[in-house]
Order: C-alpha cells, then structure tokens, then sequence
C-alpha cells in the first residue's frame, strides 16, 4: 500500500502561517488574505494525505487549528479595519464640505482680485512700538512695505504698492516685522482670510483649495467666516 508521509517541509501550513504571522507585521490585506488561503488549501491537503499509520498528533492538529483561526480572524479584522478608514475619511470630508464658499484664516498665500481688499489678522510681537507689514508676490518679491499700528489686530491691504499704485491680480503673502526702540525684535507670517473653493482628501488629513490654488491643511485654519 502506498502511504504518503505529513507535511512537514518549509512549505506545510504551520511554516506558511509562521512566515505571515512573523515576517514584516506590515503586510497588506490582500497579502494576509493570500496566505490564509494557502494555509486552507495545504491543511487540508495534508488532512487528507496523512499516513493512517501514522496520523498527525492531536496536540499538533489542534496547534494548526488554532493558527487557522488566528489568520482568519486577523484577515477579518483588516478587512473591517479599512472599511472604517474609508468611512472616517468620507466622514471628514462631508462636515469639511460646509466650509466651501466660506472665508478661511491661514498664514498661507491669499488671493488679490485687483479691487477688493484682503484682510488680515496681524499680531505684534509682545513689547513692540512700531510694525511694518511685508507683502510679497507669488514669485516671492517684495511689493510693499507698510507701516501699520503695532497694536492692531485687523488690517484691511488694499491692494496697493509703495507708490499708491493698485496691484494685479494674484496670490500675495504677507509678514509683520516687529520693532522695540528702532530695533527690530523679530518677523512673523500674518494670517490673510480667503474663500475656500474645495475640500478634499489627503495622505495626512483633509485639504482646503483656496481662491487663486493655494493648498493648506485644514487644521492650519484658525478662523471662519461667511464669504
């Protein structure tokens, strides 16, 4: 009578669960999924290849069984695991869908329509007595260099140069230097409100699309308001 031995070469179930189970510990579901497979095909193979003579421990089985069901229920909860991902991050975006059309205050690039004002929400350093506002352009040149109350908390550009001159149309970032005595004592981003335009998602979190392409964070937002 021909017999066919156990599996007990490196390619039998225990040692094709063992590799998954303590290889990287990143795999991705569909590598998991693929090997719990396996380990069902060869288990049974193995089950139904045993040497009647010689049957498989009971401890052993029971051993094997065990590891089948660790598998089964890992492959079930990274499958759960990524369904709860997508929800969280469709989520996310459905309470961030409200904030289209509104004004967001960021220290990011605003946009500069070529009429209407862009305001901003400077802050002094602590023991200033003189400010001065910094604009600068999309290509990253200074435009203008205005000297504004250090006390100020709202401040409305109009848009123009050193000159009185209206600027064009564009995204224009803005700095206040902040002075002590004639000494200046240090430079800060001055936050700008613009319109939101999209919401969307991203490896790190939810991104806002501005008006004229910038692109932030949403939790770089420190305040909304009606556009």
């Amino acid at each position: 009578m021909t017999t066919t031995s156990p599996i007990t070469s490196p390619s039998s179930p225990t040692s094709a669960v063992t590799a998954a189970q303590n290889g990287t510990g990143t795999k991705a579901p569909s590598a998991l999924s693929s090997d719990f497979e396996t380990f069902l095909t060869m288990l049974t193979v193995q089950m139904k290849n045993q040497d009647p003579l010689n049957p498989i421990e009971s401890a052993d089985f029971a051993v094997q069984l065990a590891t089948f069901s660790g598998v089964e229920q890992q492959v079930k909860t990274n499958d759960l695991l990524t369904a709860l991902s997508g929800q969280t991050g469709l989520g996310g975006l459905s309470e961030l869908a409200g904030w289209v059309g509104m004004q967001a205050r960021a220290e990011a690039p605003s946009y500069f329509d070529g009429a209407t004002p862009v305001d901003l929400a400077p802050t002094a350093r602590s023991g200033a007595d003189a400010a001065v506002l910094l604009v600068t352009d999309s290509t990253g040149r200074q435009v203008a260099q205005k000297p504004i109350s250090p006390a100020l908390d709202s401040y409305a550009w109009d848009g123009t140069n050193d000159a009185g001159q209206v600027l064009g149309a564009g995204q224009y970032s803005f700095a206040l230097q902040s002075y002590a005595s004639g000494s200046l004592i240090g430079t800060d981003p001055v936050a700008a409100y613009t319109r939101v335009t999209e919401v969307q998602s991203g490896t790190d979190g939810a991104l806002l699309t501005l008006e004229g392409g910038a692109t932030i964070a949403a939790e770089t937002v420190s305040a909304l308001r009606e556009g």
